[in-house]
């Protein structure tokens, strides 16, 4: 019989006000110091990544389309062809295993590629929401410490709580979070390498209403089972167990058909494993479903775009945080004088946005030097076009 439980947890706060006194202005300019350092560190660091994140995305680019160029279809998943040893080979089909996965625990088995056991136990959790004042000299913090039992998948630490005493969590859980992996998976005769395995990760929450309790003191709520004496109102240290699949690879009466994946690697006599393209990179392309050759390498080539445009913006933000942190010493200068202090914080942000951008697309431009001169060249002139609209804003000086 299946009970859905609904969680009740408790809160707790309290508050704690600290209080030091006003840094000077030596002590000020000293935290300052350390910062510089800290953004110079960034700031060089923004140059590599920009650097490599380029070289990378065009050696991605040109192996995806060597492995578009030379990739063979195959005629059929159910029988092995030498003609084709050693070569990009494309395939679908559905996913199977030699035998099922089993947690014996639980009384629970699944033909599937992956079974993942998710272990909850229920804890205090602290959460901490300060705000800084000044009042007669001196810089106070106020803390709000709130506590509230919630579900965790990782054990909290309660001696790291400003209070422990009333919130303390167990050191260990009973039972461990753990995946099982099937020890050979097949599309038809070909078996995957562990890098392509490694790619069926689509999990899905198991149903467990067609399961009995496996124990006497674990009872089974919604797709849970609860290591509690009461669910509906549990104790800190009790645990709720969940389970999830990947890559059914069975038919299923509850669950439906096996999955179908598509795989473009490498054939070696009846394994697909990673195929080396002349650029220096690894091909093993593995998606849920029935793809084309044309829809996988599209597919690649959005998620290279992707990652090349994420590494570029993390590129431009740590330049701009390693520049901001660099000339901060200037704000510092300046902070006994407000309005001179707001005008020259504005002017350093524009100042750290203008430099960021260009020195971030000459950075670009330099690495598409050796693959793409031209688009090289007009990057890097765009690179210009920050600093020249900065120039053009700034007042000329009136004529004596």
């Amino acid at each position: 019989m299946s009970r859905n439980f609904s969680d009740t947890g408790s809160r707790k706060e309290h508050v704690k006000i600290t209080s030091e006194s006003k840094p000077g202005f030596l002590e000020r300019l000293s935290e300052t110091s350390g910062g510089m350092l800290m953004g110079l560190v960034t700031f060089l660091l923004s140059f590599y990544l920009l650097f490599t994140n380029e070289g990378r995305a065009l050696r991605t680019a040109k192996s995806l389309d060597e492995g578009l160029s030379l990739v063979i279809p195959l005629d059929s998943i159910h029988s092995v062809s030498q003609q084709n040893e050693g070569r990009l080979v494309h395939l679908a089909g559905a996913l199977s295993t030699s035998k099922p996965l089993f947690d014996p625990s639980y009384g629970l088995s699944i033909q599937a590629v992956k079974l993942k056991r998710h272990v909850e136990m229920y804890q205090w959790v602290e959460y901490e929401d300060s705000t800084e004042y000044e009042e007669n000299g001196e810089i106070k913090k106020e803390t709000k410490y709130s506590y509230n039992t919630e579900w965790k998948s990782e054990v909290v630490n309660s001696r790291n709580f400003d209070r422990e005493i009333g919130h303390k969590n167990p050191s260990a859980m009973a039972v461990e979070s753990f995946t099982a992996v099937s020890p050979n998976v097949q599309v038809g005769s070909f078996v995957l390498s562990k890098g392509l395995v490694d790619k069926i990760d689509n999990f899905k929450q198991l149903s467990l209403s067609n399961l009995e309790d496996p124990h006497a003191d674990v009872t089974r709520g919604g797709d849970y089972f609860y290591h509690s004496e009461n669910p509906r109102r549990p104790e800190v240290g009790d645990l709720r167990v969940s389970f999830f699949y990947a890559g059914l690879s069975g038919d299923d009466p509850h669950l439906g058909s096996a999955d179908k994946v598509t795989v473009i690697a490498r054939q070696r006599g009846d394994q697909l494993v990673p195929y080396h393209t002349k650029s220096g990179d690894v091909l093993q392309i593995l998606y849920p479903g029935d793809l084309s050759v044309e829809e996988v390498f599209q597919k690649e080539h959005e998620s290279n775009t992707m990652k090349t445009w994420a590494l570029r913006a993390a590129g431009w933000l740590s330049m701009f945080v390693g520049i901001s942190l660099m000339t901060r010493i200037f704000y510092t200068l300046v902070d006994w004088f407000p309005i001179v202090r707001d005008l020259v914080n504005i002017g350093l942000k524009a100042f750290a946005v203008c430099v960021a951008t260009s020195l971030s697309l000459l950075t670009i431009s330099i690495g598409w030097l050796f693959y793409r001169p031209l688009w090289a060249l007009l990057i890097g002139l765009l690179s210009v076009v920050p600093i020249v609209i900065a120039k053009s804003r700034v007042p000329p000086k009136k004529q004596q």
